[in-house]
């Protein structure tokens, strides 16, 4: 490399790939490194081939990398060949910018002299002929120290490039100044810029009408959010009727941008959203036109009006749509806008329902997403005409939606008994289906059951036959069902329409044999020893009151949030530090009364617990280890039928 035996034109291509070989190598000596770079430099002459050119400045970029040491001298050799030839090919001097500018990116010394140098030879290269040079330019436009006014003109100006990949390229520029640290102050200049994009939405380029729909959410958006009340709701309904129109484009990513668009609007007419669910136009959007299309001339913008009906169907047509990516948006963008009016929210629902049964996995999952949205936010009204395809997702093969299916089971209100014993049985069908969801089952059941007390005790009472031991004295508790009918069972005391919970004190002494599945599935609301003391105190009272589970100042037992929800998001967990059993004593004589039982809350710390020495419960617990230790033999022995016999004695 240091004496080739090359022309006029430049060093061979082997001398090139010798020398990177040479570069990239660490082991290889200063002096060398010197002497490549000084052949590098004598080779930069303006007569050489161009594409000999274009091979040695990726090559001087590659020793300024591999070498910091020599980023200053590298970089001054090519600013200087680059002013020496920016009369020559401007294929070449822009590969001399973009070395200039990747050296000032690793060392941060070298912006002030690039700045000085990259406005005026930016805007000069991007109205030289060669397309692919403006095309790189406007791509890396971001690199360059480019006042945003300027920046701004330019890509408006290359919009109607003739070439349709500089037109996609300058409209994604215009989106990458819509950020909130660059300020356009001037409302003709915001809506000039979307009038442009809403023209391109009719090019004939693919990915072109796909860049132009989000340059008019982008600027669309900036638009609404520059003007003031009535004019504000009237341009956001515009750019909502306008990205509807492009929901039926021949090309699916265009599609999907549509539907993502329309996702991030957040201010829409009801009457407008409505008609997005009808394929018929409705009577209210029937005479409503807005600005839709326009032109600049004269400096002056002309509109061309879009009627309302343009977003007839637009997401039964989405939901409808052949390609999964597509029915995914559609489902995406309604997490949004499906919980701005309630009436809109019902309808929705219905379309989201039929998802469900969607052939792709990612569809159902995200149609339950939204509706999980809605019913965080209290828009999600199921009807008993739902519950078979919903009821659908709570046995689905997928894990995720199965998931995501009871979660929205958790934070939903029902309003009927017929609908939560359709929701208790399909939790349960699940339970015997994919066991290794238990826990989460468990935790959904017992949170049901807290925030629709009354229908849990209507529940239990039909099933009571179930939970009891059979003739012969067996005990079911084995089955899922019945373990998770305990669960469902034990909540209902917890309940704020529960007053005075009927449920037999003895369901939650059978309880108290799933104790450890149980607590593993509580552990966001309780832990084990609380709710080993709540279950036992359940057991021994005659009459269950939800007030016993509320402290000073009508403090829950459990943490519950408005309308009864629970909230499993808190971090903190009851544990017995924060009660004790006490027993009541008639002040007067000292005498114990009838043994009645409460829960108090009270200040020890947890490491300092200890649950109250009661002679009757010590005397209770040595008599069971004893039996247990009379048994023992007989278990091993295989007589599990005398066992049982002698532990209900």
């Amino acid at each position: 490399i240091v004496n080739p035996s090359t022309s006029e034109s430049g060093p061979s291509l082997q001398a090139l790939s010798l020398a990177r070989s040479l570069i990239v190598n660490p082991s290889t000596s200063e002096t060398t490194i010197s002497s490549i770079l000084e052949t590098l430099a004598h080779f930069l002459q303006p007569n050489h081939n161009p594409l000999s050119l274009h091979h040695t400045l990726s090559l001087l970029s590659d020793l300024a990398v591999h070498r910091p040491l020599l980023s200053h001298h590298v970089f001054n050799t090519v600013r200087s060949f680059s002013l020496l030839c920016k009369d020559n090919s401007t294929r070449t001097v822009t590969d001399a910018l973009s070395v200039l500018v990747s050296i000032a990116e690793s060392d941060q010394t070298l912006i002030p002299t690039i700045n000085e140098l990259s406005e005026g030879l930016f805007v000069s290269l991007c109205f030289q002929p060669c397309a692919s040079v403006r095309h790189w330019l406007l791509l890396n436009a971001k690199r360059f120290c480019i006042r945003p006014h300027l920046l701004l003109t330019l890509l408006l100006g290359f919009t109607k490039d003739p070439y349709p990949y500089v037109r996609r390229v300058a409209l994604d520029g215009l989106v990458g100044l819509c950020k909130p640290n660059i300020v356009v102050e001037d409302s003709a200049l915001i809506e000039g810029c979307y009038c442009r994009a809403v023209e391109l939405l009719s090019d004939m380029e693919d990915y072109v009408r796909f860049a132009a729909v989000r340059a008019v959410s982008e600027w669309g958006r900036l638009l609404v959010a520059s003007n003031q009340d009535k004019s504000k709701r009237d341009w956001s309904d515009a750019l909502f009727v306008q990205l509807c129109s492009m929901v039926r484009d021949m090309s699916v990513g265009v599609r999907v941008e549509a539907f993502d668009a329309l996702g991030k609007i957040g201010m829409v007419s009801e009457d407008i959203l409505s008609q997005t669910l009808s394929k018929k136009v409705l009577a209210s959007t029937k005479e409503k036109k807005y600005p839709g299309q326009c032109s600049i001339k004269q400096c002056s913008i002309i509109h061309f009006e879009i009627p309302a009906s343009s977003a007839a169907g637009a997401f039964v047509h989405g939901l409808e749509d052949e390609f999964y990516e597509v029915r995914r948006s559609a489902c995406q963008s309604l997490h949004m806008l499906a919980i701005l009016y309630a009436d809109f929210a019902a309808e929705a629902l219905n379309l989201l329902m039929d998802v469900l049964n969607d052939d792709s996995m990612v569809v159902r999952l995200t149609a339950l997403e939204t509706m999980c949205h809605m019913a965080i936010f209290d828009c999600l009204k199921v009807q008993a005409k739902h519950m078979h395809m919903f009821l659908g997702t709570i046995v689905d093969s997928s894990v995720l939606v199965r998931s995501v299916a009871r979660r929205i089971l958790r934070s939903t209100k029902l309003h009927n008994l017929a609908i939560f014993k359709l929701s208790v049985d399909g939790l349960l069908e699940s339970l015997e289906m994919y066991p290794q969801d238990e826990a989460d089952i468990f935790s959904v059941l017992f949170n049901i059951g807290r925030n629709h007390g009354n229908f849990a005790v209507s529940i239990i009472k039909e099933v009571s036959d179930e939970i009891e031991p059979s003739c012969e004295g067996k005990l079911g508790f084995d089955s899922a069902r019945i373990a998770g009918l305990l669960v469902l069972a034990i909540s209902a005391p917890l309940s704020h329409e529960q007053r005075i919970c009927s449920i037999p004190p003895r369901i939650f002494s059978y309880a108290v044999t799933l104790l450890g599945r149980i607590s593993r599935s509580l552990s966001d609301v309780m832990n084990k020893n609380t709710l080993l003391a709540y279950l036992s105190h359940c057991s021994r009272s005659t009459v269950i009151s939800s007030a016993e589970f509320y402290f000073k100042e009508e403090e829950p037992f459990l943490p519950v949030l408005e309308g009864g929800i629970p909230n499993n998001t808190d971090s903190e967990i009851i544990s017995p530090a924060g009660m004790q059993l006490q027993q009541i004593t008639d002040g007067a004589t000292g005498i114990h009364s009838q043994r009645t039982w409460e829960l108090k809350k009270v200040a020890t710390p947890l490491v300092d617990y200890q649950l109250e020495d009661h002679e009757e419960v010590t005397n209770s617990v040595k008599l069971i280890l004893a039996k247990i230790e009379d048994i023992w033999h007989l278990i091993k022995n295989g007589y599990t039928a005398k066992v049982l016999n002698m532990l209900r004695l």
